[in-house]
C-alpha cells in the first residue's frame, strides 16, 4: 500500500511539474513578429476628363492623391472654370465601390462647417474653410462642385451628375 501511494504521489508531481513550467526541451520559439508592409502608394486616377463639361473650362488635372487637400480622400480629377468673374472647380473621385464613395461622402461631410442636406443629391452643401462646397455620390463616384453658392452650385452639379454614368 505504502508504495502505491509512493508511485501515486511521484506520478502526481511530475504531472503537476509538467502542467506550470514549459519544457524548455520542446517549446518552440515565437517567430519573431512581422515587419508592417510600407503603404502601398494608391493607384493613380484615371482620366475621367470626357465627364467634365468644357465651356468655361481653364485647366483640368488629374491629382494623384488627397483631392482638395484631404488626408481621406485619394486622388481623382479636377477642373478649373470661370464664367461671369467667378472661378469655380468641379471634382470627380471614382471609388472601387458605391459602398466606398459613400463612406468618402460622409467623410468629406464631417470636415465641412455647418453642413447642409440636400435631398435633391443626397449630397451636402457647408463650407471648407471659407470656400463653398457642394458634394454628392452618384454610384461609385464621389462629386462635387467648389467656390460657389448653393443655388450656383447646384445647377453646375446637375450638369456633371448628368455625365456621370
Amino acid at each position: 500500500m505504502k508504495i502505491r501511494a509512493i508511485l501515486f504521489t511521484i506520478g502526481c508531481s511530475l504531472i503537476f511539474t509538467s502542467c506550470t513550467q514549459p519544457n524548455q526541451t520542446t517549446e518552440k520559439a515565437a517567430p519573431p513578429p512581422a515587419k508592417e508592409a510600407s503603404p502601398t502608394p494608391p493607384d493613380p486616377p484615371a482620366d475621367e476628363s470626357h465627364r467634365f463639361p468644357t465651356k468655361d473650362q481653364v485647366n483640368f488635372q488629374l491629382v494623384d492623391d488627397h483631392m482638395l487637400g484631404k488626408q481621406q480622400l485619394p486622388g481623382g480629377n479636377l477642373a478649373t472654370y470661370k464664367s461671369k468673374g467667378k472661378t469655380y472647380e468641379l471634382f470627380l473621385i471614382k471609388a472601387k465601390s458605391s459602398e466606398a464613395a459613400a463612406i468618402w461622402l460622409l467623410d468629406l461631410k464631417s470636415s465641412l462647417t455647418k453642413p447642409a442636406f440636400v435631398a435633391s443629391f443626397g449630397g451636402y452643401y457647408g463650407l471648407d474653410n471659407e470656400t463653398p462646397l457642394f458634394i454628392f455620390q452618384k454610384g461609385a463616384y464621389l462629386a462635387g462642385v467648389s467656390g460657389l453658392k448653393q443655388a450656383d452650385a447646384d445647377k453646375v452639379a446637375r450638369e456633371l451628375a448628368a455625365r456621370i454614368n
